[in-house]
């Protein structure tokens, strides 16, 4: 595509709100890639110079040049030389943008064939429930062939193949770009989370929306949005930015849900949580647990596709919202309530999301999950409680260093309110002292339940620790790295150091271990008790 007809699209897009203009060089120059990663820059690309949380990609604008870079993207204020930078008028060309954020977004879209319009895109926002609820949609939806892709947390699926993800919400042109594979692929949705960081950073400022769903605000990243009202006001971005035609679902048990909804144009619907005999709303959806133990739930659901009952193989109450939300968008795609409640049964929760560690009958229930908030650890530690019956729970935790601290006592409080027994451990320090981050859990652990509280820095040693004094009955769940397979830790100089760690391959060494322990008790009890049957 040529570099005039491209900035001409997407100042039709932009309006007066980020408008670009060619200020130096060739402008019917032909671009065949966007990229801000100078390395991967190739001949004929539009190398994006902006400013990033961790470099400028203004200081590799003339590394960009040297390796065919076509044109460059910048800021009005950086007033990029191309000759002072090595480039030629007579073959690349700077192009300068009000917002380059914006504009590297929508020029983006534009350059992959804009293709989040050629797909039924759901956006799922809010502090907890992304992953699951995006995952549990992409299950049902694929489940009766109906090709969608997903873009979350935990994984990246284009259609064809599955990668992991590295952040919750990609940059802007990985966006596109993974889109435009999508509908290459046959995919006619795509799930996706969108992370307030994302719509703070315009990530997603260049797709098009056909559904946006809210599954909750607490707190979490106010080392990023400062305050709860600036986080909210930009997790309702998303809902702006859906059309007049489009959805929205909206979890209305939180009290930020109408907060969503100003400046949305889109029709909307309002979920709930309703108790046994509870009357169902006839303008909205709702969901009702019947039944709920170790291994499930029984739901008794409501909303567009009529009234129906489905089983899930997921714990937690706060998943039985996850549901609802899913079901919603899933019969809003097209699937029947007879396929929504076959493909429930087949549902399972996303990695790291009260994920089961396989254990016997005899052994504890060890449950891993991502829970890094006080609402998420509320809510994990809540569902085990309910279902523990005449067992203990026993949870493993910590908090990441570099980001909240205001959550930390208040997550050690909500640890100790509701477990039986709290092991306080390393999440991701990061730069900061391990020491110093358990502190601060501790400050918010009640002088009544110290006795309950043990410390462990060492993460490997107190997941063992505390699947080694557990018993058959107890639930043991270990809290706050979920999926992730990597610990960050201080390099003693000031840097972070990264090693592989994953909770839940910890957590089967520890009952391997625990095993082989039970083992030798057996063995040995069993020469005991030759031995003194020998004896005359």
């Amino acid at each position: 595509m040529r570099l005039d007809e491209l900035t001409a699209q997407a100042n039709s897009r932009l309006g007066s709100s980020g408008a670009v203009r060619i200020a130096s060089g060739l402008a019917s120059v032909r671009i065949c890639d966007v990229t801000e990663d100078s390395r991967t820059v190739l001949p004929g690309s539009l190398f994006v110079a902006r400013a990033g949380a961790k470099a400028d990609g203004r200081q590799f604008v003339r590394q960009a040049l040297k390796a065919g870079a076509a044109a460059v993207l910048c800021s009005k204020a950086s007033a990029i030389d191309l000759k002072a930078e090595g480039g030629s008028i007579d073959r690349s060309a700077v192009v300068e943008a009000d917002d380059v954020e914006l504009a590297s977004a929508v020029l983006a879209e534009i350059f992959y064939g804009n293709p989040s319009s050629k797909l039924r895109c759901i956006g799922v926002t809010g502090t907890n429930g992304k992953t699951t609820t995006t995952w549990l949609l992409w299950r049902l939806l694929n489940g009766v062939e109906k090709r969608t892709g997903l873009i979350g947390t935990v994984l990246i699926d284009d259609g064809n193949e599955t990668a992991r993800a590295e952040m919750t919400t990609p940059p802007a042109i990985e966006l596109s770009r993974t889109l435009s594979v999508m509908v290459e692929n046959g995919c006619k949705f795509a799930a996706m989370e969108v992370s307030s960081h994302s719509l703070a950073q315009k990530r997603v400022a260049g797709l098009s929306f056909g559904i946006g769903v809210f599954t909750n605000l607490t707190q979490d990243h106010l080392d990023f949005h400062k305050t709860m009202e600036a986080y909210g006001a930009t997790k309702a971005e998303l809902f702006k930015m859906l059309p007049a035609d489009g959805l929205a679902v909206l979890n209305a048990q939180d009290a930020a849900a109408e907060l969503m909804l100003r400046g949305c144009k889109a029709r909307a619907l309002r979920c709930m949580e309703i108790a046994a005999g509870a009357t169902a709303p006839t303008d909205g959806a709702s969901v009702r647990i019947v039944e709920m133990d170790r291994v499930g739930m029984k739901l008794a659901l409501t909303g567009p596709f009529g009234a129906i009952d489905v089983w899930v193989p997921l714990v937690g109450s706060f998943n039985s919202m996850n549901v609802l939300e899913a079901v919603v968008c899933a019969f809003e795609c097209g699937m029947t309530a007879q396929q929504i409640v076959q493909g429930c049964a087949r549902l399972d929760a996303p990695p790291g999301r009260l994920e089961r560690v396989p254990t016997r009958s005899d052994e504890p229930l060890i449950l891993v999950d991502f829970a890094h908030t006080e609402d998420g650890l509320r809510s994990a530690l809540s569902t085990a409680n309910k279902v523990k019956g005449d067992g203990r729970l026993i949870t493993v935790f910590g908090c990441g260093g570099d980001k909240d601290r205001t959550k930390r006592p208040k997550m050690g409080r909500v640890a100790t309110e509701i477990a039986d027994f709290a092991i306080v451990t390393s999440d991701n320090p990061r730069t900061e002292r391990p020491g110093d981050i358990i502190d601060a859990v501790l400050d918010g652990v009640a002088e009544s339940d110290r006795a309950k509280v043990s410390v462990q820095a060492d993460r490997r040693r107190a997941i063992f620790h505390a699947i080694s004094f557990a018993q058959p009955r107890d639930i043991v769940v270990i809290a706050g790295k979920g999926h992730e397979t990597e610990q960050i830790l201080p390099d003693g100089q000031g840097g972070t150091i990264t090693h592989h760690f994953d909770d839940r391959e910890v957590a089967k060494e520890a009952i391997a271990e625990r095993r082989g322990a039970a083992r030798g008790t057996r063995s040995k009890s069993s020469k005991s008790e030759s031995g003194a049957a020998a004896e005359p």
